[in-house]
């Protein structure tokens, strides 16, 4: 029995995935080649990322250490504003745990133009590395 209703098609597509002839159409489904370029593309796509995720990891442990390097120069810097001058070396160092990282700091004294005011410097650095990670600048009145 044949449908009243009119088959839409596209050229070369049967509806049923076969030709007039029965025999399967070629434009039914995708190529060996087809295929190996979809999976490369998205082989490629999946490198791409977890290149990326590899990145963000060791990023995020580069930021956590330079974190941890200014809490430790903002105590220092903190001990330096309330020491008394008398007891504030011109320049001092230690190291420090923070976070479970060994830190080293320095801490600079010397003048400004002002006679009344003192400049301090506390730079801090990773026991493993001689990179400042963290460096803050403090001025402080004389007393």
């Amino acid at each position: 029995m044949r449908s009243i209703l009119p088959e839409t098609q596209l050229p070369g597509i049967s509806g049923s995935g076969t030709n007039q002839s029965g025999n399967m159409d070629s434009a039914c489904g995708f190529t060996l080649l087809e295929l190996l370029v979809a999976l490369a593309v998205f082989g490629l796509a999946a490198l791409a990322l977890l290149n990326l995720s590899g990145q963000n990891s060791r990023s995020i442990g580069i930021v956590q250490e330079r974190v941890l390097a200014r809490i430790v120069a903002q105590n220092q810097a903190a001990e330096a504003a309330l020491l008394v001058v008398g007891r504030l070396d011109p320049r001092a160092g230690g190291e420090e745990n923070q976070g479970g990282v060994r830190f080293v700091w320095v801490r600079t004294v010397s003048p400004t133009p002002d006679p009344k005011i003192l400049r301090v410097l506390v730079a801090v650095r990773s026991a493993d590395s001689p990179q400042v990670l963290a460096e803050i600048t403090l001025f402080r009145e004389r007393l």
